[in-house]
Protein backbone atom coordinates (compact mmCIF):
# COMPACT_ATOMS: atom_id res chain seq x y z
CA UNK A 1 0.00 0.00 0.00
CA UNK A 2 1.15 3.40 -0.67
CA UNK A 3 1.48 6.18 1.45
CA UNK A 4 0.57 9.72 1.22
CA UNK A 5 -0.19 13.16 3.51
CA UNK A 6 -2.78 15.67 3.09
CA UNK A 7 -0.73 18.82 3.43
CA UNK A 8 -3.01 21.68 5.78
CA UNK A 9 -2.40 24.75 7.14
CA UNK A 10 -2.98 25.91 10.52
CA UNK A 11 -3.19 29.50 11.29
CA UNK A 12 -0.13 29.25 14.31
CA UNK A 13 2.37 28.25 11.60
CA UNK A 14 4.70 29.71 9.31
CA UNK A 15 4.20 30.72 5.74
CA UNK A 16 6.60 31.65 3.18
CA UNK A 17 8.06 28.14 1.96
CA UNK A 18 4.83 26.21 3.68
CA UNK A 19 3.86 24.00 0.51
CA UNK A 20 7.49 23.41 -1.29
CA UNK A 21 9.22 22.95 2.08
CA UNK A 22 6.60 19.88 2.73
CA UNK A 23 6.12 18.81 -0.39
CA UNK A 24 10.29 17.92 -0.40
CA UNK A 25 10.52 16.87 2.52
CA UNK A 26 7.38 14.21 1.96
CA UNK A 27 9.15 13.22 -1.11
CA UNK A 28 12.68 13.02 0.19
CA UNK A 29 11.30 11.14 3.15
CA UNK A 30 9.63 8.41 0.70
CA UNK A 31 6.18 9.17 1.09
CA UNK A 32 4.53 8.82 -2.37
CA UNK A 33 1.57 11.37 -2.94
CA UNK A 34 1.02 14.84 -1.33
CA UNK A 35 -2.85 15.66 -1.47
CA UNK A 36 -4.81 19.00 -0.93
CA UNK A 37 -8.23 19.30 0.34
CA UNK A 38 -10.91 21.27 -1.03
CA UNK A 39 -13.23 23.69 1.33
CA UNK A 40 -14.54 27.28 1.39
CA UNK A 41 -16.10 29.10 4.77
CA UNK A 42 -15.40 25.90 6.98
CA UNK A 43 -12.92 28.26 9.18
CA UNK A 44 -9.31 28.33 8.60
CA UNK A 45 -7.31 28.88 5.73
CA UNK A 46 -7.93 26.42 2.88
CA UNK A 47 -5.55 26.01 0.91
CA UNK A 48 -6.95 26.20 -3.16
CA UNK A 49 -6.10 22.06 -4.63
CA UNK A 50 -4.94 22.95 -7.80
CA UNK A 51 -2.26 25.86 -6.37
CA UNK A 52 -1.05 23.53 -3.91
CA UNK A 53 -0.45 20.67 -6.54
CA UNK A 54 1.06 22.90 -9.07
CA UNK A 55 3.75 24.27 -6.38
CA UNK A 56 4.19 20.64 -5.00
CA UNK A 57 4.93 19.29 -8.52
CA UNK A 58 7.26 22.40 -9.19
CA UNK A 59 9.76 21.07 -6.42
CA UNK A 60 9.63 17.55 -6.45
CA UNK A 61 10.28 15.36 -8.63
CA UNK A 62 8.87 11.57 -7.90
CA UNK A 63 5.64 11.89 -5.71
CA UNK A 64 2.19 12.25 -7.12
CA UNK A 65 0.09 15.17 -6.47
CA UNK A 66 -3.52 15.00 -5.97
CA UNK A 67 -7.33 16.73 -5.11
CA UNK A 68 -9.29 15.32 -2.15
CA UNK A 69 -12.03 15.69 -3.16
CA UNK A 70 -12.29 19.23 -5.73
CA UNK A 71 -16.01 20.58 -5.62
CA UNK A 72 -16.43 20.51 -9.28
CA UNK A 73 -20.71 21.84 -9.19
CA UNK A 74 -19.13 25.41 -7.48
CA UNK A 75 -17.12 26.20 -9.88
CA UNK A 76 -17.96 27.04 -13.81
CA UNK A 77 -16.90 23.70 -16.17
CA UNK A 78 -15.19 25.64 -18.67
CA UNK A 79 -12.95 28.04 -16.18
CA UNK A 80 -12.08 24.98 -14.40
CA UNK A 81 -11.02 21.80 -17.23
CA UNK A 82 -8.90 24.87 -18.50
CA UNK A 83 -7.04 25.27 -15.08
CA UNK A 84 -7.32 21.46 -14.92
CA UNK A 85 -5.56 21.52 -18.03
CA UNK A 86 -2.84 23.86 -16.46
CA UNK A 87 -2.53 21.71 -13.24
CA UNK A 88 -1.61 18.84 -15.63
CA UNK A 89 1.17 19.98 -17.83
CA UNK A 90 2.81 21.83 -14.51
CA UNK A 91 2.34 18.69 -12.88
CA UNK A 92 3.78 16.69 -15.63
CA UNK A 93 1.64 13.38 -15.25
CA UNK A 94 1.82 13.37 -11.70
CA UNK A 95 -1.51 14.43 -11.09
CA UNK A 96 -4.21 12.63 -9.37
CA UNK A 97 -7.79 15.02 -9.62
CA UNK A 98 -9.97 13.83 -7.10
CA UNK A 99 -13.34 15.25 -7.48
CA UNK A 100 -16.70 15.10 -5.69
CA UNK A 101 -20.17 16.81 -5.65
CA UNK A 102 -19.54 18.35 -2.28
CA UNK A 103 -21.33 17.57 0.86
CA UNK A 104 -21.68 20.68 2.72
CA UNK A 105 -24.52 23.25 2.12
CA UNK A 106 -21.87 25.87 3.21
CA UNK A 107 -19.54 26.37 -0.05
CA UNK A 108 -22.95 25.93 -2.27
CA UNK A 109 -24.04 29.07 -0.37
CA UNK A 110 -20.75 31.55 -0.63
CA UNK A 111 -20.67 31.37 -4.63
CA UNK A 112 -24.66 31.27 -4.94
CA UNK A 113 -25.13 28.27 -6.46
CA UNK A 114 -28.36 25.90 -5.25
CA UNK A 115 -27.06 23.16 -3.01
CA UNK A 116 -30.03 21.02 -4.19
CA UNK A 117 -28.38 21.16 -7.84
CA UNK A 118 -24.98 19.90 -6.88
CA UNK A 119 -25.91 16.06 -8.37
CA UNK A 120 -26.96 17.27 -12.04
CA UNK A 121 -24.09 20.26 -11.84
CA UNK A 122 -21.47 17.62 -10.99
CA UNK A 123 -22.81 15.10 -13.98
CA UNK A 124 -23.21 17.49 -16.62
CA UNK A 125 -19.82 20.05 -15.78
CA UNK A 126 -17.91 16.79 -15.46
CA UNK A 127 -19.35 15.62 -19.07
CA UNK A 128 -18.15 19.14 -20.28
CA UNK A 129 -14.48 19.10 -19.05
CA UNK A 130 -13.95 15.96 -20.16
CA UNK A 131 -15.46 17.16 -24.05
CA UNK A 132 -13.22 20.10 -23.47
CA UNK A 133 -10.34 17.64 -22.53
CA UNK A 134 -10.49 15.59 -25.35
CA UNK A 135 -10.38 18.13 -27.58
CA UNK A 136 -14.24 18.63 -28.16
CA UNK A 137 -15.63 22.08 -29.00
CA UNK A 138 -18.49 22.61 -25.96
CA UNK A 139 -21.01 25.55 -27.10
CA UNK A 140 -18.87 26.99 -29.76
CA UNK A 141 -15.96 26.47 -27.29
CA UNK A 142 -12.83 24.74 -27.43
CA UNK A 143 -9.74 24.58 -24.92
CA UNK A 144 -7.03 23.38 -27.94
CA UNK A 145 -5.21 20.90 -25.56
CA UNK A 146 -2.05 20.03 -25.74
CA UNK A 147 -1.08 16.23 -27.90
CA UNK A 148 0.41 14.81 -24.52
CA UNK A 149 -2.32 16.59 -22.46
CA UNK A 150 -5.59 15.00 -24.60
CA UNK A 151 -8.18 13.41 -22.37
CA UNK A 152 -7.25 15.36 -19.03
CA UNK A 153 -5.74 13.73 -16.18
CA UNK A 154 -6.84 10.60 -14.12
CA UNK A 155 -10.08 11.44 -12.84
CA UNK A 156 -11.13 9.54 -9.21
CA UNK A 157 -14.18 9.95 -7.82
CA UNK A 158 -14.67 10.95 -3.61
CA UNK A 159 -17.59 9.31 -1.63
CA UNK A 160 -18.39 8.07 1.35
CA UNK A 161 -16.97 4.30 1.78
CA UNK A 162 -21.14 3.29 2.44
CA UNK A 163 -22.18 5.31 -0.86
CA UNK A 164 -24.02 4.67 -3.94
CA UNK A 165 -21.33 6.30 -5.67
CA UNK A 166 -19.40 2.94 -5.28
CA UNK A 167 -20.69 0.96 -8.61
CA UNK A 168 -20.32 4.39 -10.52
CA UNK A 169 -16.44 4.82 -9.38
CA UNK A 170 -15.61 1.06 -10.39
CA UNK A 171 -17.35 1.74 -13.67
CA UNK A 172 -16.93 5.19 -14.69
CA UNK A 173 -13.43 6.75 -12.88
CA UNK A 174 -9.76 6.04 -12.34
CA UNK A 175 -10.33 5.35 -8.85
CA UNK A 176 -12.30 5.73 -5.85
CA UNK A 177 -11.24 8.03 -2.56
CA UNK A 178 -13.15 7.08 0.44
CA UNK A 179 -12.95 8.94 3.43
CA UNK A 180 -11.91 7.89 7.08
CA UNK A 181 -13.06 11.04 8.68
CA UNK A 182 -16.80 9.73 9.50
CA UNK A 183 -16.17 5.70 8.53
CA UNK A 184 -15.21 3.18 10.80
CA UNK A 185 -12.96 0.19 9.82
CA UNK A 186 -15.96 -2.27 9.14
CA UNK A 187 -17.02 0.56 6.61
CA UNK A 188 -14.26 0.81 4.73
CA UNK A 189 -14.01 -2.93 4.69
CA UNK A 190 -17.38 -3.09 3.50
CA UNK A 191 -17.08 0.04 1.07
CA UNK A 192 -13.76 -1.34 -0.53
CA UNK A 193 -15.52 -5.26 -1.16
CA UNK A 194 -18.45 -3.40 -3.12
CA UNK A 195 -15.73 -1.22 -5.39
CA UNK A 196 -13.99 -4.66 -5.89
CA UNK A 197 -16.73 -7.02 -6.67
CA UNK A 198 -17.79 -4.17 -9.19
CA UNK A 199 -14.25 -4.08 -11.10
CA UNK A 200 -12.75 -1.14 -9.24
CA UNK A 201 -8.97 -0.28 -9.25
CA UNK A 202 -6.98 1.72 -7.43
CA UNK A 203 -8.22 2.29 -4.24
CA UNK A 204 -7.63 5.58 -1.73
CA UNK A 205 -9.01 6.15 1.88
CA UNK A 206 -7.89 9.84 2.93
CA UNK A 207 -8.60 11.85 6.00
CA UNK A 208 -6.75 9.78 8.66
CA UNK A 209 -5.86 11.68 11.39
CA UNK A 210 -2.44 11.16 12.84
CA UNK A 211 -0.65 12.13 15.48
CA UNK A 212 1.79 9.41 16.72
CA UNK A 213 2.53 11.69 20.08
CA UNK A 214 -1.33 11.06 20.72
CA UNK A 215 -2.33 8.76 23.87
CA UNK A 216 -3.87 6.05 22.09
CA UNK A 217 -7.22 6.29 20.78
CA UNK A 218 -9.33 3.10 20.62
CA UNK A 219 -10.99 2.34 17.76
CA UNK A 220 -15.01 1.26 16.87
CA UNK A 221 -14.69 -0.63 13.99
CA UNK A 222 -18.38 0.40 13.24
CA UNK A 223 -18.94 3.80 14.45
CA UNK A 224 -15.28 5.09 13.18
CA UNK A 225 -13.72 7.44 12.69
CA UNK A 226 -10.46 5.41 11.51
CA UNK A 227 -7.65 7.29 12.76
CA UNK A 228 -4.32 7.42 13.61
CA UNK A 229 -3.89 8.92 17.01
CA UNK A 230 -1.98 6.48 18.08
CA UNK A 231 1.69 5.63 19.22
CA UNK A 232 3.58 4.19 16.59
CA UNK A 233 3.22 0.60 16.66
CA UNK A 234 -0.09 0.97 16.91
CA UNK A 235 -0.60 3.42 13.90
CA UNK A 236 1.45 0.99 11.98
CA UNK A 237 -0.96 -2.19 12.97
CA UNK A 238 -3.75 -0.08 11.77
CA UNK A 239 -2.33 0.97 8.47
CA UNK A 240 -1.63 -2.76 8.23
CA UNK A 241 -4.96 -3.72 8.74
CA UNK A 242 -5.77 -0.92 5.84
CA UNK A 243 -3.89 -2.87 2.91
CA UNK A 244 -5.00 -6.45 4.07
CA UNK A 245 -8.17 -5.61 2.79
CA UNK A 246 -7.41 -4.22 -0.13
CA UNK A 247 -7.09 -0.66 -0.27
CA UNK A 248 -3.81 1.15 -2.73
CA UNK A 249 -3.31 4.30 -0.75
CA UNK A 250 -3.47 5.52 2.56
CA UNK A 251 -3.84 9.42 2.80
CA UNK A 252 -2.86 10.47 6.55
CA UNK A 253 -3.40 14.41 7.71
CA UNK A 254 -0.95 15.39 10.76
CA UNK A 255 -2.82 16.69 13.57
CA UNK A 256 0.23 17.24 15.70
CA UNK A 257 1.46 20.43 16.63
CA UNK A 258 4.97 21.48 14.54
CA UNK A 259 5.87 19.68 11.81
CA UNK A 260 5.35 16.25 10.91
CA UNK A 261 7.99 13.74 11.10
CA UNK A 262 8.14 12.50 7.74
CA UNK A 263 10.49 9.65 8.40
CA UNK A 264 8.45 8.22 11.16
CA UNK A 265 5.66 8.68 8.96
CA UNK A 266 7.09 6.50 6.16
CA UNK A 267 8.37 3.88 8.92
CA UNK A 268 4.93 3.07 9.57
CA UNK A 269 4.37 0.82 6.29
CA UNK A 270 7.37 -1.53 4.77
CA UNK A 271 8.88 -0.25 1.48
Amino acid sequence: MKLGIALTKGHDEPSGDFVSRRARAAEKHGLDSVWFFDSLGRGGMSLDPLVGVGAAAAVTERVEVGTCILQTPIRNAVELANRVLTAQLVCEGRLLLGVGAGSSKTEFDIVGVPFEERMRRFDDGLATMRRLWNGEPVDGVSLDPLPDLLGGPPVLIGSWAGSRWIPRAAKEFDGWISSAFYAGFDTLKAGIEAYRAAGGQRAIVTNISLDLSADAQLLDDVAGPFTLMCGPDEASRRLQRLAAIGYDDAIVVHRGTGEPDFAAIRSLLPT
